[in-house]
Order: C-alpha cells, then structure tokens, then sequence
C-alpha cells in the first residue's frame, strides 16, 4: 500500500499555474477593499450644501455634500496608537462648525447626518455611536 498521495509524481497542467496570474492581479489592484470604511450619509431633507475635511494621519481631503449625498472615506488595515481619523463639516449658512474623532470599524462605520447638519442620534438612525468621539485637534463640537 502506498503511504503517499497518488498524485505526488505528477506535474499540473501549465495552464493551471496560469489560473495564479489574474488572481494575484486582482489582490495588487483591489486591495483597498479590505481595509475599513467610514460612511457619511447626509440627508435628503437637507437645506443646502455642507462643506467637509476628512483628516485620516497621513492625508486630507476636502469636498462638499449636497442633500441626499454623502462622502466616504476608508481607514488603514492594522491602525497603530498614532493613528486618527476626523471629520470636520459645515454649512455656510448657519455657520456652525462640526468635528468627530471616528474609530473605524471594519467593514462599514456609518454617520447619518440630519436635515440640520448635526449627528443623527435616533436610536433607530443607523449611526455607529460607540464609534465617535470629540476631536482631539479641533475644538468644534459634534
């Protein structure tokens, strides 16, 4: 009886280490898929646009969000102690600035925005709570 499996003195097929090539393409070109995502959700009832900064360690992005829109931002794999990811948003009109500290969490932290621009805080909005602090480098309140 044979102590080995019985495919151990055969070679594969070549192609089938082709399969390797689109396999690892697709790791080099969606990796960004693993890491964890922040979600803004701004709402439909929205009076005008709201100006925002996302500050994530290493870069800062700048945009506006028209009602019904939002913005999204992703944060890193393995966050080191230094880390940190705020989001800084207003609006023109009413002029109160807004600022959170976001821990994200993998895959999906969500942040719904009300019709004031403020943090919807409903029990029932779908705003990841526990994931949110005061900013640490700005002193606008959420």
């Amino acid at each position: 009886m044979k102590l080995w499996p019985l495919h151990a003195g055969t070679r594969r097929p070549w192609y089938v280490k082709l399969l390797w090539i689109p396999l690892l393409f697709g790791l080099v070109t969606h990796w960004d898929f693993a890491l964890p995502r922040v979600n803004v959700h701004y709402s439909q009832a929205g009076r005008d646009e709201l100006r925002y900064i996302w500050n994530v360690q290493d870069r800062i992005d700048k945009g506006g969000m028209l009602p019904g829109g939002g913005a999204t931002d992703h944060g890193v794999l393995f966050p080191d102690d230094e880390f940190f990811m705020e989001f800084s948003w207003w609006s023109k009109n009413t002029g109160r600035n807004h600022c959170i500290s976001i821990t994200p969490q993998w895959p999906n932290t969500h942040i719904y925005l009300n019709a004031d621009g403020d943090i919807d805080r409903r029990e029932k909005s779908g705003t990841d709570e526990h994931r949110l602090a005061e900013c640490r480098w700005d002193r606008a309140k959420p």
